[in-house]
């Protein structure tokens, strides 16, 4: 593992943000969601994301989730993703969303 400087750090933006609006992400590889997530000031990004095994679409509209902001775009099948939803992967690989314990204001940065 290498060691950052808190300075590295700071130029990632985690961010909390609300998901909007999820729908397939057709004629993927894997099952895929495509995510419209509200991030308050830095306005909606969208975002491909494999949580298919965990998550329906009507259980994420109105989640809050991390992302990291501040990628470059990445065109993923027909989607332009501009941000990485995280998570963590379950004992089968599957993704469980990094999770907030209480509300947050969109955008608001990970400390």
């Amino acid at each position: 593992m290498d060691v950052i400087t808190w300075s590295d750090f700071e130029q990632v933006h985690l961010c909390a943000g609300t998901v909007l609006e999820v729908d397939d992400l057709p004629n993927a590889r894997k099952a895929a969601y495509v995510l419209a997530i509200d991030f308050g000031p830095y306005g909606i990004k969208r975002s491909s994301a494999q949580i298919t095994k965990h998550y329906t679409k009507e259980e994420l509209i109105g989640r809050q989730v991390v992302a990291v902001i501040n990628f470059p775009e990445k065109q993923i099948g027909n989607v332009m993703s501009q941000c990485l939803v995280t998570g963590f992967a379950d004992a089968n690989g599957d993704i469980v969303l990094t999770a907030l314990d209480r509300p947050v204001p969109n955008g608001s940065r990970l400390r």
